[in-house]
């Protein structure tokens, strides 16, 4: 088995990304361009940003992706708000907006019962009290 190609700028968490969207050279990140690249992986539900569209563009030229000029970036952001702007949406459904947690207490001493039992002193014993300073020993 041959070992992955090195490309500058590129992460193992953005090589993982691009093996997963297909592309697993430089040959073919030249193939499909930066942008097409980042829409790639944009599309099969990632969320890159917006570093590794000029990271890619680095790959690419072969640069420090701090070194690709101002203007192509530039174009590189208009062409990625273009492709974004009609991209499909990410998999499965939005979820909700959460609702604010009701209780309904039907009577007095339900209530009384209920906040007499979560007193602060309850969690100390689990190391989520904040004051302790961490767990017990």
């Amino acid at each position: 088995m041959s070992e992955p190609v090195k490309l500058p700028n590129i992460g193992p968490k953005s090589a993982a990304w691009l093996r997963q969207v297909g592309i697993r050279s430089r040959e073919q990140l030249v193939d499909a361009g930066a942008l097409g690249a980042f829409v790639r992986i944009k599309r099969a539900g990632f969320r890159p940003g917006l570093n590794l569209l000029y990271s890619l563009e680095g790959a690419i030229r072969d640069c420090h992706w701090r070194e690709v000029p101002e203007q192509r970036r530039a174009e590189l952001l208009a062409a990625a708000d273009a492709a974004g702007a009609t991209a499909p949406p990410t998999r499965g459904k939005p979820m909700p907006p959460a609702e604010p947690v009701r209780t309904i207490w039907s009577d007095d001493a339900q209530r009384d019962d209920a906040q007499d039992t979560h007193r602060d002193e309850d969690f100390s014993h689990s190391g989520l009290d904040s004051r302790e300073g961490g767990s017990e020993d």
